[in-house]
């Protein structure tokens, strides 16, 4: 992987270290932090918690340089030499930028580093989750894994919840898997970098949010090898702001056209776009079908509409009618 031009990483500035950086650490995980300095400071708490013998760094990076609240948490563990590691601040906003500073500073820093793993700032990591995440990628040979995220929701009537698909883990079970969709529990070898190339997170998805998804498709596509974990389970804290039905609504658009922005990105020909088009178009009565399924199998209709919102989406975004970016706030993958 070539390293990101001397300007964008000028434009980064180091805000806080361990006493100690070891470059020979092997493992190191990364944290990209929005506005969440409670939260985070759970995180970091779950990863000095962790049930390991093996070394590892932490790599924080700050995408809010105006107000950095997540600098003070992050010098609250690093200062005592909780674990090591380091706290960036990456002034460019957005999820994509902030991740990528992430694994660019960890490539860099650690040079002899081959498991980088990832954690939101709203997550908290099982005692046992690194070592699972580590062992297994070691033991089977695969290029990433993957794990369950759970949600903790702060409304307790909102445990129905635990089944929507814009919750709910993509696999069950542990074992080989085709492809996983987010970065906020993985584990990327170091040689998927330089098969990727730079930056790793495309910035077209920077706001739209996505990125993750793209990065994994891309990765399947070039015939890297998934792992799941079912074991190395983190879990979110879930927001009331984002299980109203007006969020969960725009979230399953969201989540739509993502899904036909990357998609797009692999038909790069006028018969492979209009090929996909048409399979968007299709897409959309059979959601209809899904949808009455559902409402019969499930006491929440916000998991029945789900796959309509998401149809609705892809092909509002295939005529241009995508939702807006956003900035300064989280972007749900």
């Amino acid at each position: 992987m070539d390293g990101p031009d001397p300007s964008v990483r000028a434009l980064r500035a180091l805000v806080a270290a361990s006493p100690a950086l070891d470059p020979t650490i092997e493992i190191v995980v990364c944290i990209p932090c929005f506005r969440r300095p409670q939260h985070l400071r759970r995180t970091l708490e779950s990863l000095v918690s962790q049930r390991t013998n093996r070394r590892f760094a932490v790599v924080m990076v700050e995408n809010d340089a105006s107000k950095s609240e997540s600098v003070p948490v992050a010098v609250e563990y690093l200062a005592p030499g909780k674990f090591a590691g380091l706290c960036m601040i990456e002034p460019r906003q957005g999820a994509c930028h902030a991740i990528n500073a992430a694994f660019e500073t960890a490539l860099r820093m650690f040079p002899n580093a081959a498991s980088l793993l990832m954690i939101d700032d709203d997550e908290i990591a099982a005692p046992d989750w690194l070592e699972q995440m580590v062992r297994t990628a070691e033991a089977i040979g695969a290029d990433i894994v993957g794990g369950p995220v759970f949600p903790e929701f702060d409304d307790e009537r909102k445990r129905g919840l635990r089944c929507h698909p814009a919750f709910a883990p993509a696999y069950n079970a542990s074992g080989p898997v085709p492809v996983i969709y987010g970065c906020g529990n993985c584990l990327i070898r170091r040689a998927v970098f330089d098969q990727l190339g730079s930056p790793a997170f495309d910035l077209r998805f920077n706001f739209l949010g996505g990125g993750d998804t793209d990065f994994f498709y891309r990765c399947m596509r070039l015939g890297l090898r998934f792992h799941w974990v079912a074991e190395a389970v983190i879990s979110e804290t879930v927001p009331q702001s984002r299980t109203s039905l007006k969020c969960l609504v725009r979230r399953g658009l969201r989540i739509g056209a993502i899904n036909y922005q990357v998609q797009r990105k692999a038909s790069p020909t006028l018969w492979l776009r209009a090929k996909l088009i048409a399979k968007l178009l299709a897409a959309l009565p059979l959601s209809l079908i899904y949808a009455v399924l559902a409402i019969l199998t499930e006491r929440e209709r916000t998991i029945a509409m789900h796959p309509v919102t998401v149809a609705v989406g892809s092909a509002l975004a295939a005529f241009g009618l995508g939702p807006q970016p956003c900035k300064a706030s989280k972007i749900d993958s």
